[in-house]
């Protein structure tokens, strides 16, 4: 005996059999109610806080520079304060500094205009140097009999101790800040003429075989092929000339005088103050820094390679 059984058009969906191919169709709550309620907002994960970063950047300088306290309140202690203590340095930093610009005379002025002035010297005589050494590395890379001639001038003059430059700026000049002015010339220009001569020696000479098919003027195959290729290895020297030149004004000004940062510490140590000399110690490392970070800015902005430190 055969039974048959008669379902309801609804119920068909759910009681007939299922042929294999048969694609499923799963109903879920919210497929059905998609279309009639609205979707709640999207909540934004929260980024975990990067603690890896943390410790790569942050912490090593900090360990670094506890570690520097650390051995100068320990050679502070057994010297028996002759060397004052990092406690007592800051709190007269703090005084130096709450007036930093005064004046009480031409040899008595604040630490600013000390600043100041060695920084005017540097820019001075870094600008000239700038002026000839950057046209001199043109001249000497480009030119094959420019670069025998000036060659064994470089590599004689290059090694001479900036210093051993003052007498004769004082001879010539008669006067102790042109004297500063020249010996920072004479040390920055060897860095930025031996750069730029290497970066124009060193451009493809493919480059150049263009600008001949082309028939390029001197004038266009410096400024539109040497000068962008050219331009990493200018602001390298530029790089190393201001650090040099910043190093070397602090020695010419302990000898020739005047205000400056050089002959303050000088000054500093004619009065026995230690505390001064090391606070300028700290003026001129962060001056420097900053200087050196400037150029490094500058030279990302203007290069395509990475600049780094």
């Amino acid at each position: 005996m055969v039974s048959a059984v008669f379902h309801s058009p609804g119920d068909a969906s759910f009681d007939a059999p299922e042929h294999p191919m048969t694609p499923k169709m799963i109903a879920t709550p919210a497929a059905s109610t998609s279309a009639s309620a609205p979707k709640a907002p999207e909540v934004a994960a929260k980024m975990p806080f990067d603690w890896r970063n943390l410790w790569r950047n942050v912490l090593p300088p900090i360990l670094g520079l506890g570690l520097l306290v650390g051995i100068w309140a320990i050679i502070s202690i057994s010297t028996s304060s002759s060397i004052p203590s990092p406690f007592e340095t800051f709190k007269e930093a703090v005084v130096l500094f709450s007036d930093p610009f005064y004046r009480k005379g031409p040899n008595d002025q604040g630490v600013g205009w000390n600043v100041l002035m060695s920084l005017e010297r540097v820019a001075v005589g870094f600008g000239l140097a700038a002026l000839v050494g950057i046209p001199a590395g043109f001249a000497i890379g480009r030119f094959e009999f420019m670069g025998r001639m000036f060659n064994p001038l470089i590599s004689l003059l290059r090694p001479v101790s900036p210093l051993a430059w003052l007498p004769i700026g004082l001879m010539v000049f008669k006067g102790a800040n042109p004297a500063a002015i020249w010996t920072i010339f004479i040390c920055s220009i060897w860095p930025m003429v031996i750069n730029t001569a290497v970066g124009v020696q060193r451009v493809p000479q493919d480059y150049m075989n263009v600008a001949r098919v082309l028939n390029l003027s001197e004038w266009k195959i410096v400024t539109k092929i040497l000068f962008p290729a050219v331009l990493p290895y200018m602001l390298t020297g530029v790089r190393l000339a201001v650090g040099t030149a910043w190093l070397v004004i602090v020695a010419a000004e302990m000898l020739t005088g005047g205000v400056g940062i050089g002959f303050w510490v000088w000054d500093e140590w004619n009065n026995l103050n230690v505390k001064h000399i090391i606070i300028a110690i700290f003026v001129i490392g962060i001056v420097g820094l900053v200087l050196e970070y400037a150029l490094i800015k500058l030279a990302t902005a203007f290069t395509f390679e990475e600049v780094k430190s």
